[in-house]
């Protein structure tokens, strides 16, 4: 104990120097976010180089180059959007969805985090697209059958008429209020990943106006959105023959509307 002693002192200084440092530069959960570093670091040198970025403004998952996500750890690299703990919701949705599934598809994969989560819980056949390259390059990390391209534009065409679950994640950032979010997300994620346009609803019609080309007869299209915005999301749905519903968790402030094809 006499010799073990001074080593766990050292650990708890060097814990509250990196906490009172990473505090100092507003990381909220400072004590948190130390550990986690000091137990990925992999030499004292590392260490410090990590903190330097964290304290620098980077995002923490893409200092540690992963993300917790489902119960999963996710790769992330720098320049990807860090899929977020509401989007978990999402997930829950889909898995509530997918009885007999067989072909899933993830719209604006990012990471490819709900494309990792839906896989983890059910085989099936996954397919993942984003038009961000290192997008790409990052969810290959994670997921098998990630395509480069616009919305449904790279799939394979036999998929047509056999997508049983539709998920897009899809940007729904209004334009101007991108100025108003974190800057860890707005200087550090890409914008493509963000800005869903004026209204925040760009990309969300793009994906719904293709959706039942490629849905199965009672396929299903889940797009996360937000509360406001969920009825005119939903509205969408109706006007290209999906019955929508909206589901919504208080808790994870998550709002995700869901469409069946008839």
């Amino acid at each position: 104990m006499r010799q073990r002693a001074p080593a766990h002192r050292k650990a708890l200084e060097v814990h509250s120097e990196i906490a009172s440092r990473l505090r100092a530069a507003g990381c909220v959960f400072a004590e948190d976010e130390a550990r986690l570093l000091i137990e990925n670091a992999d030499s004292p040198e590392n260490l410090t180089a990590m903190v330097g970025r964290r304290a620098a403004g980077l995002p923490l998952e893409h200092v540690l180059g992963w993300a917790e996500f489902c119960g999963q750890r996710i790769t992330v690299h720098p320049g990807v959007f860090v899929p977020r703990r509401r989007t978990e919701f999402l997930v829950a949705q889909g898995l509530a969805l997918m009885g007999d599934a067989n072909v899933v598809v993830d719209l604006c994969c990012g990471s490819g985090a709900v494309g990792a989560a839906l896989t983890a819980a059910k085989d099936v056949e996954l397919h993942a697209v984003d038009i961000d390259p290192v997008a790409v390059t990052c969810a290959r990390h994670n997921v098998a059958n990630v395509h480069l391209g616009d919305l449904c534009a790279p799939l394979p065409a036999r998929l047509r008429g056999r997508v049983d679950i539709l998920v897009a994640n899809a940007p729904y950032v209004p334009t101007d209020a991108i100025a108003l979010m974190p800057p860890e997300a707005r200087d550090y994620e890409p914008l493509v990943a963000l800005d869903g346009g004026t209204d925040g609803l760009a990309v969300q019609r793009r994906v719904t106006a293709q959706a039942r080309e490629w849905l199965a007869p009672g396929g299903h299209l889940l797009i996360e959105t937000s509360e406001q915005q969920a009825p005119h999301t939903a509205a969408a749905f109706a006007e290209h023959g999906l019955a929508p519903r909206i589901a919504r968790c208080a808790e994870a402030a998550a709002t995700v509307v869901i469409g069946t094809n008839p």
